[in-house]
């Protein structure tokens, strides 16, 4: 049985307030803080605080603890590297798990195509870099990305993300030539049709009303798209949506850019989250899953497409060597049983959660795969008007229950936990879900 979730004292506790107290003192402003989690320790999908409590952790840092909290083997791995060297600069020397690391990205990347590896430290860094690489292979100067996506909030890939206004006001002017068009959300369709009579609308307007209205197609270097979009609202598209959008890219010379930050490494099932659908990307950005929560991230491209020269992208701190060691051991990790282990608990929680629906009228849909699931909340079904209040009302309600989940979107509950949570997590998981919904839903009821 596990040792979690046990609350000792209501959250904040005393040693928690202050933390709080000093972090609210002395850092920027711009930080979130989703609720008042204040952490000691973890330990796989368990997460304890400075006061005692315990909680399972169905968000993984927000996808990035693939292994689950200081796995042994990467903790391992990462000591071992750091008694050898700490840094050396790899855009300029060599070391071999830098060599290694690359490598096996590039294996494991989607397609037949030979690949090549950039090595950087996040993910809005990787799609930095793959902004520029698009720049200087097709020499053409436009971007298309969607509403309700996310690349990142340095400026290049801020000027590509459109998920919330939040994250945009007062920082134009954005990165010229960036156009955002409506996403496969079909649950929520921007067109009011219905897939499959809609024979992808979404994506065929592209060619019917932008290209021949907005944008020459001649002039887009590339299309930049979550296969499945994270801060949107882990909005799943049909499964021909990306094959249709990559016929498009690939009639006009225009890349195809799959942003896998959150979707990649295992999540879903696959590697890649491309693969569900089918496709090769042209350009892949990696990072948030790929060493258990140290800091690197990848592009991962066609080597057709890595054409800049010697001089032209480079990082300091890219693929550092304690980084890429426990990277390694991640991917070696997620390929032996992670991977696996990730489609069918995800398969047992989808199930579970449209059962769910049966007794909570707040859920309206249930979307994902592997581990990456998305649970939206609605007071009318029919009517699908968002519950926005009351999503947060669940997220803090399971907070004090011992249980760590993260919105995304407006009126989305993401699942998001490490890969190598078991059945008896998923039922604690819903378990706690279960009653908070009750909870929340008889309090509206009263009001």
């Amino acid at each position: 049985m596990k040792n979690y979730p046990h609350i000792k004292v209501p959250p904040p506790g005393p040693k928690a307030k202050e933390v709080i107290s000093q972090d609210e003192a002395f850092t920027s402003t711009s930080y979130i803080k989703e609720y008042p989690l204040v952490v000691e320790r973890g330990e796989g999908a368990m997460i304890q605080d400075v006061d005692g409590n315990r909680f399972l952790d169905f968000m993984a840092g927000i996808a990035v603890v693939t292994t689950g909290h200081s796995h042994p083997r990467v903790v391992e791995a990462i000591k071992k590297s750091a008694e050898k060297f700490l840094h050396i600069c790899a855009t300029d020397f060599y070391f071999p798990s830098f060599a290694a690391l690359a490598k096996k990205m590039a294996e494991i990347a989607p397609g037949k195509s030979k690949k090549r590896t950039f090595l950087g430290n996040s993910g809005t860094e990787a799609v930095e870099g793959a902004i520029k690489l698009a720049r200087y292979h097709t020499k053409r100067p436009l971007f298309i990305s969607f509403f309700g996506s996310f690349h990142g909030r340095s400026m290049g890939s801020l000027s590509l993300t459109a998920s919330k206004m939040k994250q945009r006001k007062h920082f134009a002017p954005f990165l010229p030539g960036v156009h955002h068009v409506p996403f496969g959300y079909c649950y929520r369709c921007p067109y009011n049709l219905t897939y499959p009579s809609c024979n992808l609308h979404c994506v065929n307007i592209l060619e019917e009303e932008y290209f021949t209205k907005e944008i020459a197609p001649e002039d887009v270097a590339a299309v930049f798209v979550e296969p499945i979009q994270g801060e949107g609202g882990y909005v799943v598209p049909p499964l021909d949506y990306h094959k249709r959008l990559k016929e498009i890219c690939e009639k006009y010379g225009i890349l195809y850019v799959a942003d896998e930050v959150q979707s990649g490494m295992g999540r879903t099932g696959k590697w890649f989250a491309s693969e569900i659908y089918g496709v090769e990307p042209d350009i892949i950005a990696v990072a948030k899953g790929i060493a258990s929560g140290m800091p690197i991230s990848a592009i991962v491209a066609k080597e057709s497409v890595m054409t800049w020269p010697s001089g032209t992208h480079g990082s300091t701190f890219g693929g550092n060597p304690v980084a890429c060691e426990a990277a390694l051991v991640t991917i070696e990790l997620i390929e032996e049983t992670m991977m696996a282990n990730a489609t069918k608990v995800g398969s047992y929680l989808i199930d579970q959660l449209k059962s769910m629906m049966e007794r909570h009228r707040l859920i309206g849909d249930v979307r994902g795969y592997g581990l990456m699931i998305g649970i939206e909340f609605v007071r009318d079904r029919k009517t699908k008007e968002k519950a926005s209040e009351e999503t947060e009302a669940i997220v803090q309600k399971a907070f004090l229950k011992g249980l760590l989940l993260l919105g995304c979107g407006e009126n989305v509950i993401r699942f998001a936990p490490p890969l190598m949570v078991d059945k008896e997590d998923a039922d604690i998981a819903l378990n706690i879900l279960d009653e908070t919904l009750t909870e929340v839903e008889k309090e509206k009821h009263r009001n």
